[in-house]
């Protein structure tokens, strides 16, 4: 969740803060603040033999199948090689909090349905990887990657987990996340859990993963999965997206059901697809809509959703487009930037009109609105979520307690200031909720809304947010002060990430925003400018490594 930084840092100069971003890492064990060797010069970790699954797309294990080469069995013992190989060995990612023990035997049952002759479709027997705080109603633990939930097993799937399953997809695992996906302390680390410890970057070890969908965003950059399901209140899948070389796609508010997600807010939250390519990311989106009735919001989606999100993917979709980049995006000298600038180079090329605009000044002029309403909302949907569990803790009172009973293990980096400010709150029926709500969401609105219409835009573009920072378990997440997550989050509309480039071997996406229920829009655009340009690259895992 991004707008935290954006609190935390507001008055730092955002130039400044991009230097930091690409400056030498600080080992979290060393007090003394003495630098470690500069991450960026050092080589490739030490990997494990050549794995046969690297950087391959829904398709390619498709074909696998159909050509007999590999069974889904075959490709979930695969992967799960690789997990046990990168994960809590070798460069120890911490990606994955927890495997599926079923998973070989989910494999083996539509196995024999594809002998039979039924594919459900493209992710039949696909392995997939969910965010750890999404329910399956399997053996697997439901955490949110706190210490307070360890051992809390779901009665039934998500309703987006039932989805994956009809579709014909088998759940890996689920992997680690920044604990109460980034909500717990405004000192918070990105891909920390008291649960799963740190999750790093593929790219560079010391380099953070961002957050919250930290472990998805790992793990499905260093292929230890086909694709990944990672949620976002406000940064949370485009953000490790970025960083990690990935398309990300934060859908519409009311897309994807949140039954059965573990909540931060009831205006925000969504689930949404992480990939290494936008016709992956297409493929996962199409599989998880569907109205459903225990989410009020889902009601009516079915007319905005896309059965095959893959017929939007044109390499000529870019032409005659009007696209609006944000101006503050395109000053200074920073890596980003100059990669932005070529960006809006290909863009061109492919036939789209560039508009200079201005959103994230009016956006952030709404002050702490969006904090506010975050709190508010917390607190009644945990406290709701946690009610109907078989859980040791049912409140969010109860999570703050076992905290601080078991502080040397719950919080030994950062503690729970923003779980406490949420319990202070008095309800959604709170006039100060009502007013912060209107000023978040309905502002965030007409912002974007006037800006789209008034310049004839087919979306709106930026820098997603800057190059992956430093790892730092003593002072937390800092920003690059380029994140670009808040204005489609806070107005609950479609945010797309793709790959744009590296700086010193760390990814940075270009940001593709538009008006609610343009999920199909933005996944051409992305297709064209990723076809075009075809800039990601497989992580190298380069060292040194965190502790």
């Amino acid at each position: 969740m991004n707008r935290r930084l954006f609190l935390l840092n507001g008055s730092l100069a955002g130039a400044a803060l991009t230097t930091l971003s690409l400056a030498q890492c600080t080992s979290n064990s060393a007090p003394t603040g003495q630098p470690t060797t500069d991450a960026t010069a050092a080589g490739p970790a030490a990997a494990p033999d050549a794995f046969p699954l690297l950087e391959a797309t829904v398709a390619d294990l498709q074909q696998h199948m159909q050509a007999g080469r590999h069974t889904s069995r075959a490709l979930c013992e695969l992967y799960l090689q690789r997990v046990e190989a990168v994960n809590a060995k070798g460069p120890t990612l911490r990606a994955v909090i927890e495997t599926n023990p079923d998973a070989l035997k989910l494999a083996d049952a539509l196995d024999a349905e594809r002998k039979a002759g039924k594919v459900r479709g493209p992710l039949h027997g696909i392995p997939v990887l969910i965010k750890d705080n999404i329910d399956t109603g399997d053996q697997m633990q439901t955490t949110a990657g706190s210490l307070a939930l360890a051992g809390h097993r779901a009665k039934q799937d998500a309703f987006i987990v039932k989805q994956l399953r009809a579709a014909g997809a088998v759940v890996l695992g689920k992997t680690n996340l920044s604990e109460w996906a980034n909500f717990r302390s405004t000192r918070a680390t990105s891909g920390w859990s008291s649960r799963g410890g740190q999750t790093k970057n593929p790219y560079i070890l010391d380099r953070t993963p961002s957050g919250s969908s930290a472990g998805s965003g790992s793990a499905a950059a260093a292929s230890l999965c086909a694709v990944a399901i990672g949620t976002e209140t406000d940064g949370s899948v485009v953000s490790p997206s970025s960083v990690n070389g990935l398309v990300g796609l934060k859908p519409t508010v009311g897309l994807l059901s949140r039954m059965g997600i573990i909540p931060i807010s009831a205006t925000q939250d969504t689930a949404g697809p992480m990939a290494r390519t936008v016709r992956d990311a297409a493929l996962l989106l199409a599989a998880l809509t569907g109205e459903d009735p225990a989410d009020a919001v889902t009601r009516g989606s079915a007319a905005h959703a896309a059965p095959d999100y893959t017929k939007f993917l044109d390499t000529n979709a870019l032409k005659g487009k009007r696209l609006g980049v944000e101006k503050s995006h395109l000053t200074g000298t920073s890596d980003a930037v100059a990669l932005l600038q070529k960006a809006l180079a290909v863009l061109k090329a492919q036939g789209a009109t560039i508009v200079e605009i201005n959103v994230a000044k009016p956006v952030a002029a709404l002050g702490d609105a969006e904090f506010q309403v975050l709190l508010y909302e917390f607190k009644d949907g945990v406290n709701k979520y946690l009610a109907g569990t078989n859980a040791g803790v049912k409140t969010l009172a109860d999570v703050i307690a076992f905290d601080k009973a078991n502080a040397a293990k719950a919080m030994p980096f950062f503690q729970q200031e923003t779980l406490e400010a949420a319990e202070k709150t008095e309800g959604l029926g709170s006039a100060k909720y009502q007013a912060a709500l209107a000023r978040s969401q309905g502002g965030t609105r007409k912002i974007l809304d006037k800006i789209l219409h008034d310049n004839q835009l087919a979306a709106i573009i930026g820098i997603t947010t800057g190059p992956a920072g430093c790892i730092d378990l003593v002072n937390g997440d800092y920003s690059s002060g380029l994140d670009f997550s808040s204005p489609a989050a806070m107005a609950g509309y479609p945010h797309l990430t793709v790959p744009m480039g590296q700086a010193q071997h760390l990814p940075v996406g270009l940001s593709l925003v538009g008006p609610a229920w343009s999920e199909g829009l933005l996944l051409g655009l992305g297709y064209a400018y990723e076809q075009a340009t075809k800039l990601r690259k497989a992580p190298e895992m380069r060292g040194p490594l965190v502790g």
